[in-house]
């Protein structure tokens, strides 16, 4: 499993609707619709470092696999997580939706669920 690197999302789905689904003030919501977000993302053994870069803000989660963190969520709100490894694909797993970053070929692919509203994003590696 290699996410180290930074990634460029060039395709994503459904991103007003999970918005939505999870709560987001409708002032996110129109702010995010456009924006394609750069992710760099840098691992040691378990610990992770996440870096969403925006021109909006940017956001940095650190994580160690399988230890519950504090993230900060697209409006602000703060919320406990879990992200484990399973069969190269991390899962990020919270009391509101579930994620699964994987590697694709050249994408790197998150899929969250959020109820019954999937978003997906795509991103290649620059």
């Amino acid at each position: 499993m290699d996410f180290n690197g930074t990634w460029k999302v060039y395709s994503e789905e459904n991103v007003e609707d999970f918005l939505k689904a999870i709560g987001a003030p409708e002032m996110v919501v129109k702010m995010r619709k456009d924006v394609r977000p750069v992710v760099v993302i840098e691992q040691k053994g378990k610990d992770f470092t996440y870096t969403m870069k925006t021109p909006i803000c940017t956001k940095v989660h650190s994580f160690s696999l399988g230890k519950e963190s504090e993230m900060t969520a697209p409006d602000g709100k703060k919320f406990k997580c879990v992200v484990s490894e399973e069969n190269g694909k991390l899962i990020a797993v919270t009391d509101k939706f579930t994620s699964v970053r994987e590697i694709q070929g050249d994408d790197m692919v998150e899929t969250i669920t959020a109820g019954s509203v999937t978003f997906i994003s795509r991103s290649k590696r620059v």
